[in-house]
């Protein structure tokens, strides 16, 4: 893959055969445009009195640049992708398990899986060593952002951020330089460690009516930042299904994660704020499995000589469920596997001639999506961490009645859905919070 430019055509970063297949990426230049377009949207007159800058994005992804020369600076005070990489995404499957096999054992309660930024980095290193010759700086499209926002010749990365890579000893907040070396990892590339929730600088340029000089916060998780924008109470635990799905709560304070990874478990260790951990269960599949039903449907349709448009279908599919309060059909949506058991498919059984109908289905498969989060992070243990309360959020929870149903069924607590549960909204309220602290302070 050639380095990313405004003037140049997109050459897709795959070797042949698996890579083709599994590769998960996304253009830089159309992601920072649609960055400067909602910025854009917002009142100049406000922009002007913004006091700091928070960001945070999708975390596991990886994407390259050239130092120094990572974006353009226009005269509309603004920045453009430039000399970077596609942004190669958490979704990415081209690691293969014979792959990750092979890699070396991480010093990390943190296992290592596809779509991991370290990972990825040693596909290329062993698959395509010549692509990495083209980039000095790697780090996440946040990090990123950040590193443009405040001209900075390297990139800063929060453990929230650097965990997702993996390699990265949560418990001493620093990279596996001696086995990442050992191995012939490229060590220049790994991102210098800032605390989650501190600073990465300032503005070098004026943004869109923001002075330069205003504060940048280093980038942050975006499961983090939905969590601490509706996460009341230390007994809250809260459920996240949107793209994926996400179980978490909160650890006490003292809690030290394992000395290693722990493959087979379906629960990990985060890294939250002020040392602190979330235990999670991570899902790959959440609303995209539903996501993939409704297009396997207009697909079939299309086919059949019928069209219908993919929001009308969905609306449609809740209808039929909502008036199947039941089902005797059993749907494991694991289309994607887990990190856990990435070799647990999908499966549909106890099929009968009296539960064919749309409504069964789609109830079974939002059942089903309950069913796989909840084994995973079963009741009794929330129960035993002391949780009184679940909070629902994200954009499938929001979208889909019958979810919200599957929801209430499955939990023994009560169930409340936030509003403004949201990532972007999480990392505004931690740096108000970081800056009342600050005041309070002086």
């Amino acid at each position: 893959m050639k380095p990313y430019s405004p003037d140049s055509p997109r050459i897709p970063a795959v070797a042949p055969d698996r890579a083709e297949t599994e590769a998960k990426e996304q253009d830089t230049g159309r992601i920072i445009d649609t960055v400067n377009r909602c910025i854009g949207l917002l009142p100049r007159d406000k922009l002007q009195h913004v006091s700091s800058i928070g960001l945070s994005g999708q975390m596991h992804g990886v994407l390259f640049w050239k130092a120094k020369r990572g974006c353009n600076w226009s005269k509309r005070d603004l920045f453009t992708a430039r000399d970077t990489s596609q942004l190669i995404t958490w979704q990415d499957g081209r690691c293969s398990s014979n792959f990750l096999s092979s890699l070396p054992n991480p010093d990390s309660h943190l296992s290592v899986a596809t779509g991991f930024g370290c990972a990825t980095i040693f596909w290329y290193m062993r698959n395509r060593p010549e692509f990495l010759e083209d980039f000095r700086v790697a780090g996440t499209i946040q990090d990123y952002v950040v590193s443009m926002l405040c001209g900075l010749d390297g990139c800063v990365m929060t453990p929230q951020n650097a965990a997702s890579w993996g390699y990265f000893n949560t418990s001493t907040n620093q990279w596996n330089t001696d086995i990442l070396k050992g191995a012939g990892f490229p060590l220049g590339l790994l991102p210098q460690c800032v605390p989650s929730g501190g600073w990465a600088g300032q503005t070098c340029s004026d943004w869109h009516g923001i002075p330069a000089g205003t504060p940048v916060g280093a980038a942050l998780g975006d499961f983090q930042c939905s969590v601490y924008s509706c996460m009341s109470a230390r007994t809250d635990a809260v459920l996240n299904i949107s793209t994926s799905a996400q179980l978490t709560f909160a650890l006490p304070a003292d809690f030290k994660p394992p000395d290693s990874p722990q493959p087979a478990s379906s629960i990990s260790y985060v890294p939250y704020f002020e040392d602190s951990y979330l235990a999670v269960a991570a899902s790959l599949n959440g609303g995209n499995v539903l996501a993939t039903f409704v297009e396997m449907l207009t697909s079939w349709m299309k086919e059949l000589g019928a069209e219908m448009t993919d929001s009308c279908l969905y609306e449609k599919l809740i209808n039929c469920a909502l008036n199947q309060e039941t089902s005797e059909l059993s749907v494991s949506p694991t289309l994607l596997g887990e990190r856990h058991d990435p070799l647990c498919l999908g499966q549909v059984t106890n099929i009968s001639p009296t539960n064919l109908s749309l409504g069964h289905v789609t109830r079974a498969l939002c059942h089903g999506v309950l069913h796989n989060i909840t084994s995973m992070m079963p009741a009794e243990r929330l129960q035993q961490a002391g949780v009184c309360r679940i909070v629902g959020s994200g954009s499938a929870i929001a979208r889909n009645e019958v979810l919200r149903q599957e929801v209430e069924k499955a939990f023994p607590q009560p169930v409340v859905y936030g509003q403004n549960v949201d990532s972007s909204v999480g990392v505004a309220m931690v740096l108000c919070d970081l800056m009342r602290e600050a005041y309070i302070i002086k």
